[in-house]
C-alpha cells in the first residue's frame, strides 16, 4: 500500500502499476518524462515557428549577412525543428536523436552568427538566445540516457504483451 503521490509517476500507485484513466502512447510514463518531453515539444514547435517568421519576415530575422551555408541552414530549421517535435510527440526515439542534432548544431550555427560574425561587443540579443539555445542543448544530450528507455519497447514490456512476436536473433535458426 502506498500512501501520499509518487513524484515520477504522479499518482498514489506503485511504479509501474497500470493508470487505467491515462490511455495512449504516453500511459505507462512517468509524471517526470512527460513533463520534460513535453517541454522539448514546445521547445522545438516554438523554434519552428520562428524560423517561419525569420524565413517569410526578413525585418525579424538576423541582421546580420549570412553566408549562403548558415542561410540554408537557419531555413533548414522551418522542417528539422517540427520534425524533432513530431517524433518526440509521438513517443519515437529518433525523436530523441534528431532533437539532440538540432539543439546542438543550433547552438553552433548561433555561435558562429554571434560571436564569429557580429563585430558587436557585450551583450547582445542574438548572444542571450544563444546562450539559451546552448542550455537546452545541454539538458535535452543530458536527460536523452534517462529518457531513452520510455521511447523503446524493453523485454520488461514484451512480457506484458505476450502477444507480441519476438524473435532471439542470438540462437540458430531451427533446422527443417
Amino acid at each position: 500500500m502506498t500512501v501520499g503521490i509518487d513524484v515520477l509517476t504522479g499518482t498514489g500507485r506503485r511504479p509501474g502499476a497500470p493508470n487505467p484513466s491515462r490511455t495512449g502512447r504516453w500511459r505507462d510514463t512517468p509524471l517526470a518524462v512527460r513533463l520534460v518531453v513535453t517541454v522539448a515539444v514546445l521547445v522545438f514547435a516554438y523554434g519552428g515557428v520562428v524560423h517561419v517568421v525569420q524565413l517569410l519576415m526578413p525585418q525579424f530575422g538576423p541582421q546580420l549577412a549570412l553566408p549562403g551555408w548558415l542561410t540554408f541552414y537557419f531555413a533548414s530549421l522551418t522542417l528539422w525543428d517540427p520534425l524533432a517535435a513530431l517524433l518526440l510527440a509521438a513517443r519515437r526515439v529518433e525523436g530523441l536523436a534528431v532533437g539532440c542534432a538540432v539543439l546542438v548544431t543550433d547552438a553552433a550555427a548561433n555561435w558562429y552568427a554571434n560571436y564569429v560574425l557580429d563585430p558587436a561587443l557585450g551583450v547582445t540579443p542574438g548572444r542571450i538566445g544563444q546562450a539559451v539555445i546552448s542550455a537546452l542543448a545541454v539538458a535535452l544530450v543530458a536527460l536523452t540516457p534517462w529518457l531513452t528507455p520510455w521511447f523503446t519497447r524493453s523485454a520488461s514490456r514484451a512480457v506484458e504483451h505476450p502477444t507480441r512476436v519476438t524473435a532471439d536473433l542470438s540462437s540458430p535458426a531451427p533446422q527443417p
